[in-house]
C-alpha cells in the first residue's frame, strides 16, 4: 500500500453485481457483498472487474441524493474467488465469452479448484470437455490471461501511476506491458500516457534502473526539447544547449549524451540541421510541421486564382455604397490583396480598421460566389469574430472537427484525406497559432483555396511552439499589408493612442483624467493590490453601477507576487464574494471554489454539454470565463453559467478550471473586455516588456486603468525585448523563394 492509501478508507467484498462499465477507460459502478448480507455502491476506475470477484478498494465515502451512499475508489486490488461456487459465478459472469453457467459447471466440477490454474497455464486440457472445441478451449485461456495481465499490471503501476495510466499501457501492450514498463519506464512520457518525466524518473529509480542507462538518457534530450517547445515556444535547439541542458537534468556525461543523440538522429526520433553556423536539433513532429507550413503556403500561392481588377474594383464600390463608407487607400489595398491572393497577411493595431476590412472581404467574397469560413484560436476570439462580421466563426479546432482518440491523442477529421471545402479561410488572432496546429490547419485547405490570416504581430507570440505569424511577416514572402493610419474616431481614444505611443516606444499619458485611460499611483505593491480591491468592491460600482463588473477584467504580467494572479485571485475573492452562510463551497487543490465566484476554464473541453435557452450544445474553451451558480456537494458538481450556457462540473474536472478575477496577459490573448485594470509593479524584466504592456492594453474596449508605479510603467516601453524563440520557418519561406 503506498502512501496515499494509507489515508483512505479500505473496503473489501465480493462483486455482485455490475451495474455499469465502460470497457475503453474501466470505468465502472459496482454493488459489492461486504459480508452479511451488506452490500455497498463503489465506483471508479476498475478495468476488468468481474462478477464473484473479491475485490480490495480504497477510497472514502461519499453521499448523493440520487444514489445514496457511495464509495469513490481511487486504486484497487482484486484476487480471484476460492470457494467453488464463486469459481462458478465469476466464470459464468460474462467476464468470459462463450461460458454460460452450464459451461462454468462443467469446468469447476472437472478442474475444481485447480481451476484458474488449467485455464491459465494449461487451457488445452478444457477439450476434454463435452462442448469445448480445443480452439475454444485456447480463447479462453487467452482472455483469462488477457485479464490477469492487466491485473498484474496494475499491481505493479499502482505505486508509480494512475489507474488509466495502466489501463492505457494495457491496451497497448497487453499481457506483456510489465516487462515493456520494466524495461523502459520512459516509454510513458510519451503523449498518450500523460505521465511526467519526473514520475516516469521515480520509477525508474525505484524499478533499479542506472541513472545513466541509454533509456534515461534518451528520455531526458527528448523531455528538455518538449520542455522547451511547451514552456518557451522553441521548435528546436542548438546542439550545444540542449547537450548542457540534458546533462544538467540528468547529472549525465556529456560523451554519453551526444552518443545518445546520435542514436535519436538515425532513428527518426531527432532531426539535427545547421542555422547560422551551428548545429541544431528538433523534435520530429515540430521539424516536419515548420517544413510542411512552408510548402503548402508556397503551393497555396502558386495555385491560385486572380479575380478580374475590375469585377473586384466593382464589387468594393457596391459595398461602400452598402456601408456607406468610403475606404481608406491601404483598407481598399487589404481588401483587394485578400480577394486576390492565395495567401495573404493582414496586420495592425487597435483603431486601425482590421475589423471594417474583415467585413468587406466577406460581402466581396460572398458575392463573387466564393465559400468561405471564419475561424479564430480560441472561443472568445471566435465569438468577438462573429460579433464583428455577424457571421458565425468557429474555432480552429471546431473547424477541423477534431476527436479524441481513447488515450486523448487529439485527432482532426479534416484533414488531407478530408479537405475543407470551403474557398476562402478566414483566421483571426493569427498570433495565437502555434506550429503544429498551422501545420494541421494548412493540412485541411484544398489547393486552390485562399488563406487570410488577421492579427497584431506586435502582441505577444502563442503559447505553443512557434512563432508563425511574426515569422510568415519576417520573410517577406507572403502578401502583407499593414494598416497604420488610426481613424478619427479612433484617435479620441485615450486607450487607442496610448496602445501606439507604447507599441512604438513613447511614454503613454498618464495625466489625463477625463478620458477613457487613466493611472492612479500608489507607492508599494501592497498598496497597489489593495487599491485594485477597492476600486472592484467600491468605487466602480458606486460611480458606474454595479454592472461594470459583469465585464470587468484585471489583467496582471504575472502569476506570482501579490499583484501577480494568484494573490489577487484570493484577494478580489474575499472583497467581492466572501465566504456566506447561504454560500456553499468546494476546495480542491487548495483553492476554494464558492457560489457566485467568477472563474476561466483553462483547456479546451469540446464535449462538455451544456444547455443555452433550452438548446443543448457542447464545448468550452479555454478563456472562457463563466460564474458558479451552485455548489452540490452531494452529486459532487459545480454548475457554471459561462454567458448563458449552464454547464455541470463533476469534480474531478475542476482542475480545467481557475478563479478568473485576475487573468495573465497571455491569459486574456484573444479576449476583449469593456474595462481592463493593469497593475503596474516592478519584477523580473525577462517578463516585463513592452509587447506585454501593449498586449494588455489593447485588451480593454472602453476604459483602461493602470494602477501602481509609473517608473514601472516606463521601464516596460523601454523594454523591447523580444523573447528569443528558435524557429525555423522564416528561414525556410525565404529560402524557398530564393530557389
Amino acid at each position: 500500500m503506498n502512501d496515499s492509501e494509507k489515508e483512505l478508507e479500505k473496503l473489501t467484498g465480493v462483486v455482485e453485481r455490475i451495474v455499469y462499465q465502460n470497457k475503453e477507460n474501466g470505468y465502472a459502478v459496482i454493488e459489492v457483498e461486504t459480508g452479511e448480507a451488506e452490500f455497498e455502491t463503489i465506483f471508479g476506475t476498475m478495468p476488468f472487474v468481474a462478477e464473484g470477484e473479491v475485490i480490495a478498494a480504497y477510497g472514502s465515502f461519499v453521499n448523493s441524493p440520487k444514489y445514496g451512499r457511495q464509495f469513490r475508489v481511487e486504486s484497487y486490488e482484486k484476487q480471484l474467488p476460492q470457494s467453488e461456487d464463486m469459481i462458478i459465478k465469476y466464470l459464468s459472469s460474462g467476464t468470459l465469452k462463450g461460458v454460460g453457467q452450464a459451461m462454468a459447471k462443467k469446468i469447476v466440477s472437472r478442474f475444481g479448484a485447480e481451476t484458474f490454474d488449467v485455464i491459465e497455464n494449461n487451457p488445452e486440457w478444457l477439450a476434454d470437455i463435452n462442448g469445448i472445441s480445443p480452439a475454444r478451449a485456447e480463447k479462453i485461456g487467452e482472455q483469462f490471461r488477457e485479464q490477469h495481465g492487466l491485473r498484474n499490471v496494475m499491481l505493479f503501476c499502482r505505486d508509480f501511476f494512475s489507474p488509466s495510466v495502466s489501463v492505457r499501457a494495457f491496451k497497448k501492450w497487453g499481457a506483456s506491458a510489465v516487462e515493456v514498463i520494466r524495461r523502459d519506464p520512459y516509454v510513458l512520457c510519451d503523449e498518450s500516457f500523460g505521465v511526467s518525466f519526473e514520475k516516469a524518473d521515480n520509477a525508474a529509480r525505484a524499478i533499479g534502473h542506472a541513472p545513466d542507462s541509454d533509456e534515461r538518457i534518451f528520455a531526458g534530450i527528448k523531455y528538455v526539447l518538449e520542455h522547451n517547445a511547451n514552456q518557451n515556444g522553441h521548435t528546436y535547439l542548438p546542439e550545444d544547449k540542449l547537450i548542457k541542458a540534458t546533462d544538467t537534468l540528468l547529472c549525465a556525461d556529456t560523451e554519453k549524451t551526444h552518443d545518445a543523440l546520435d542514436r535519436l538522429v538515425a532513428a527518426g526520433v531527432c532531426v539535427r540541421e545547421k542555422y547560422d553556423g551551428r548545429q541544431c536539433v528538433f523534435l520530429k513532429k515540430y521539424h516536419d510541421a515548420e517544413r510542411y507550413i512552408c510548402s503548402k503556403l508556397r503551393m497555396l500561392e502558386n495555385t491560385n486564382i486572380i479575380s478580374e481588377q475590375k469585377n473586384v474594383d466593382r464589387a468594393i464600390d457596391i459595398c461602400e455604397a452598402e456601408e456607406n463608407i468610403t475606404y481608406a487607400p491601404m483598407q481598399r489595398k487589404a481588401i483587394t490583396q485578400a480577394v486576390n491572393s492565395g495567401v495573404m497577411v493582414l496586420t495592425g493595431g487597435p483603431g486601425t480598421g482590421k475589423t471594417t476590412v474583415i467585413r468587406a472581404v466577406v460581402r466581396i467574397i460572398s458575392r463573387l460566389g466564393m465559400r468561405y469560413a471564419l475561424a479564430a484560436p480560441t472561443g472568445r476570439a471566435a465569438k468577438r469574430m462573429s460579433e464583428a462580421t455577424s457571421e458565425e466563426a468557429k474555432t480552429i479546432h471546431r473547424l477541423l472537427e477534431v476527436t479524441f482518440t481513447e488515450s486523448d491523442r487529439q485527432h482532426f477529421i479534416r484533414n488531407k484525406s478530408n479537405l475543407l471545402t470551403e474557398d476562402v479561410i478566414i483566421i483571426d488572432e493569427a498570433s495565437m497559432i502555434d506550429v503544429l496546429l498551422m501545420a494541421a490547419l494548412l493540412e485541411a485547405i484544398k489547393p486552390g483555396a485562399k488563406l487570410i490570416l488577421i492579427g497584431d504581430a506586435d502582441q505577444l507570440p502563442s503559447v505553443g511552439a512557434g512563432n508563425v505569424l511574426a515569422d510568415i511577416i519576417a520573410s517577406d514572402t507572403v502578401n502583407t499589408v499593414h494598416l497604420k493610419d488610426i481613424f478619427r474616431q479612433a484617435g479620441e481614444s485615450l486607450i487607442v493612442t496610448n496602445a501606439h505611443d507604447i507599441n512604438e516606444g513613447r511614454y503613454p499619458d498618464l495625466q489625463t483624467k477625463n478620458n477613457d485611460f487613466f493611472f492612479l499611483p500608489r507607492a508599494t505593491d501592497e498598496e497597489t493590490a489593495e487599491t485594485i480591491a477597492q476600486l472592484c468592491k467600491v468605487r466602480l460600482p458606486k460611480k458606474y453601477g454595479a454592472e461594470i463588473l459583469d465585464n470587468l477584467q484585471i489583467i496582471t504580467p504575472t502569476r506570482m507576487s501579490c499583484c501577480g494572479v494568484e494573490a489577487l485571485n484570493v484577494r478580489l475573492q474575499q472583497a467581492l464574494n466572501p465566504p456566506g452562510a447561504n454560500k456553499r463551497e468546494k476546495k480542491a487543490r487548495g483553492v476554494i471554489f464558492r457560489e457566485g465566484d467568477k472563474v476561466m476554464q483553462i483547456k479546451n473541453d469540446y464535449d462538455m454539454i451544456w444547455i443555452k435557452d433550452g438548446a443543448e450544445g457542447t464545448g468550452v474553451f479555454n478563456g472562457d470565463i463563466g460564474k458558479i451558480i451552485k455548489v452540490d456537494n452531494q452529486d459532487e458538481e459545480l454548475v457554471i453559467d459561462f454567458e448563458g450556457r449552464i454547464t455541470e462540473y463533476d469534480y474531478s474536472l475542476l482542475d480545467e478550471l481557475e478563479h478568473a478575477y485576475a487573468v495573465t496577459v497571455h491569459k486574456s490573448q484573444g479576449s476583449e473586455y469593456k474595462t481592463v485594470i493593469i497593475p503596474a509593479f516592478r519584477f523580473s524584466k525577462r517578463l516585463l516588456t513592452r509587447n506585454l504592456l501593449y498586449t494588455a492594453v489593447t485588451r480593454a474596449q472602453q476604459m483602461v486603468i493602470i494602477v501602481g508605479d509609473a517608473q514601472a510603467i516606463n521601464d516596460m516601453v523601454d523594454n523591447n525585448r523580444q523573447t528569443l524563440r528558435y524557429t525555423s520557418l522564416c528561414e525556410r519561406l525565404t529560402d524557398f523563394s530564393d530557389t
